[in-house]
Order: C-alpha cells, then structure tokens, then sequence
C-alpha cells in the first residue's frame, strides 16, 4: 500500500479513506494502455481503455468551446442515444482529433465501434476522448492496433491515467472508500492537464468510476456542481480547450438503494465527489507547463458567491501576478489590479489582502507588513492569496500556477 501524502489528506472529510486504484478502485472497472505510435515519444502511452462490466449510468460536462473537438460531439450523441448510460471509454493522446471535418468525426466513430466490438457491447455504450495537437488526422491504422492491444485489467487505474496524460509531468489519480448505509462503495478518479487550461462548464480530460447505484439526473447535477467549484476554477494559462470532457460512470454493483435527493447516503456521495474533484483539479494547477508552484485563491465577504469566483479567477488568471509568483515577489498591486478588473462588486477603501499568513492590506491600503516574511510566504511550492471584500458571505477557492520560462519552451515547440 502507498503512502498517502499529507497533501492528500490535508481537506481530507471524516468518513472518507483513501485507497489506491484510481478509476479501477471501485469493483466492476477494468483499464488499461499501451503505445500505439500516436506519440512521438517511442514506448510512451498513447491509447487507453475504461471498461465496466455491466452497463453503467453516466454523466458529462464538456467544452462550451464552438470549436470543440469530434470527440465531444459524439460523446454527446452517445450519452443521449444510451438514455444517460455507457459502459466503456477510450481515449487517445498525442492527436486532440479536431477540426477534420467529417474525417474526424468518422475517425471517432471508428474509435467507439471498434472498443465496442472488443467487448461486445453497443457502440452507443462508448465514449470516445482525444487529446494532443489540433487539425491533424489520427493515424487510424495505429489507433486501430492500439485498441486491438489494450488488456484491461482490475489494477489498470495507473496503466490508464498514464495513457491520457500528453506534457503532464505526472499522473494524476486518486480514490476514496467510504460507507453508504450498510454498504461499503468507492469513488475514484484520473485527469489530465497542463496547459490549455481555462475551463467552463468541462474540464480538461477527467475520468472518475465508483460503484455506487444513481438516479441518472442526479448524478448529473451533482457532477455539474462538483465541477463548478473545482476544475472551472483552475486557470493555467487562460486559454480554454476544444476537447474538454469530465465523464463519470457508476455501475451500481454496490446494491446500494439508487441515491437521489432525500436516500441516505446522498450527502456522503456529495462530500465524496466534491473532494475528488477539487484535488484533481488542484494536482492540474500543481502540473501547469512549466510551473513551479502552486497559487490557491481563496475570496471571502462577496456579495455573490459569482462574484468571489470571478475575483478569485481573476488573479489567477493574470499574467503579471503569474510572474510574480514565478519570482518570488510579493508585488501586491498586481492583485489589485486584477480584483478591480475582474467585475466582482467591491469596495476599494474596505479590501484586506494576505500573502500566507502575512496580512498585506487593510482598509484598501498596504499595512506595514515585514517585507522578509511575505517573500518567505512567496518562496514555498505553494504560494496562498487571501482576500476578504468586507461586503457579504459568499466566498470561493480558485488555484492557478506561476507562469516561468519553462511555460514559453514548451509551446514554442509543440508541434515540432
């Protein structure tokens, strides 16, 4: 058993354990990957699977991109003509498959029909992801052999979060065993994601499996609002991807009564989502291209909980505090800046600002704050901004990434 990182355990709920596997924590799930040459990078993973034993209700959230990817389209398509259901996933990296006309799309059609008839089952029961560079076809013949190849298998989570991963520098995984009255269920998942980051209403590639048996309508809602207050509050770099899709799959084998509003266990299940969700989206901001540390945003006192996301976006997402952050620099005027652009309702003369523990403003102006502690709190993997706006009770937790040279190298030759 791995040891589990106090930043795993840290915003851990009570009732919640940890456990190893990632999508195939939960019984009934099988992955796997291999290299089918989609890459560049010889023997690296390019094409996995997901497969469940039984049909599973499913929920998505995509791209609000109007540039999105045939993938996107056709998971959609699935997910309607399968009454909110599948039963597989596959998903290729090093080619994002869009913007190849009707090419693409038959390429992603192939995709599903193809794992379908790998397991047996509907080509409406699989979805279909990609990910990787825009505009140029899939090798088809590859991506045939790499479907033919995949030997899913029950301790196939890390196989597969290692096979959708594209410049991430690491997997990105987790899972969680918790009890649903008598019954004991998981929940775990695998994402993607290191540049092209800038979400809404999707993600970027995440995939999360659990046992548990749901009304389909409530799994989608919950999975909406789980990815409202987590990966649509990552930002990297600003830019919002064409192949953003999070999909959740629940088999049911667990025999628990099928959760919706008012079934006990529903708000355990809630608790559960949302943690995976948030540290999945966390470990994408940890893993931007190029970046060295982590930045958390928390806004407090908004009067909406819209307007704290967009105040606590909106540092994020600036390209000025980004450097600051890269350099160590607690340049907090640059914060500033970015709250009075960002649209939320404030009040200059009532903003209080911390670096960390180090209170830099009060009142709307700079305290006489010790210069060596808020570069300290500048200087660790994880640098922390706290605002309160002094006008209400909302609030809302973003994170984001410095932006280094490293950032620059590595989109410079991308497709190269």
């Amino acid at each position: 058993m791995a040891e589990f990182t106090e930043y795993m355990t840290r915003d851990l709920p009570a009732g919640l354990r940890l456990v190893e596997g990632g999508v195939t924590a939960a019984p009934g799930f099988r992955a796997g990957s291999t290299y089918s040459g989609i890459k560049s990078d010889v023997g690296t993973p390019d094409l996995a699977i997901l497969v469940a034993d039984v049909p599973c209700v499913a929920a998505g959230t995509f791209t609000t991109s109007k540039t999105a990817s045939h993938t996107v389209h056709l998971c959609k398509e699935h997910l309607a003509a399968a009454n909110l259901h599948a039963q597989a996933v596959v998903v290729n990296s090093g080619n994002a498959n869009c913007s190849n006309g009707r090419q693409g799309y038959q390429d992603a059609k192939r995709m599903t029909e193809l794992t379908a008839q790998k397991f047996g089952i509907p080509a409406e029961l699989v979805l279909v992801s990609s990910t990787g560079i825009i505009g140029r076809l899939l090798p088809m013949e590859k991506v045939e052999q790499g479907i033919a190849a995949v030997v899913p298998n029950e301790q196939g989570g890390t196989d597969f979060a290692q096979g959708i991963l594209t410049t991430d520098t690491r997997q990105k995984t987790v899972a969680v065993e918790f009890e649903i009255g008598d019954k004991t269920v998981r929940l775990g998942g695998s994402t993607k994601g290191a540049g092209m980051i800038y979400p809404n209403m999707a993600t970027m590639l995440c995939y999360i499996t659990t046992n548990i048996a749901v009304n389909p309508q409530f799994l989608q809602r919950e999975l909406r609002a789980a990815v409202a207050d987590s990966f649509n509050m990552v930002c990297i770099d600003g830019d919002m991807s064409t192949n953003d899709t999070v999909l959740l799959l629940a088999n049911g084998l667990a025999g628990n009564e099928p959760l919706r509003d008012g079934v006990t266990g529903a708000d355990t299940f809630s608790t559960a989502l949302r943690y995976v969700t948030r540290y999945l989206a966390r470990e994408i901001a940890r893993d931007g291209e190029g970046a060295t540390r982590l930045m958390t945003v928390q806004v407090r006192g908004a009067a909406t909980e819209a307007d704290a996301k967009a105040a606590a976006r909106a540092i994020t997402a600036s390209p000025l505090w980004q450097c600051a952050v890269a350099g160590g620099d607690p340049n907090w005027g640059r914060i500033v800046a970015a709250l009075g652009a960002s649209g939320a309702d404030l009040r200059h003369d009532v903003l209080e600002l911390w670096l960390g523990d180090v209170q830099i403003m009060h009142g709307g102006v700079g305290t006489d704050y010790d210069q060596e502690a808020a570069k300290e709190a500048m200087a660790g993997k994880e640098v922390r901004v706290t605002v309160d706006l002094h006008i209400g009770n909302a609030e809302a937790t973003a994170w984001g990434c410095d932006l280094t040279h490293g950032y620059i190298d590595e989109n410079t030759l991308y497709t190269r």
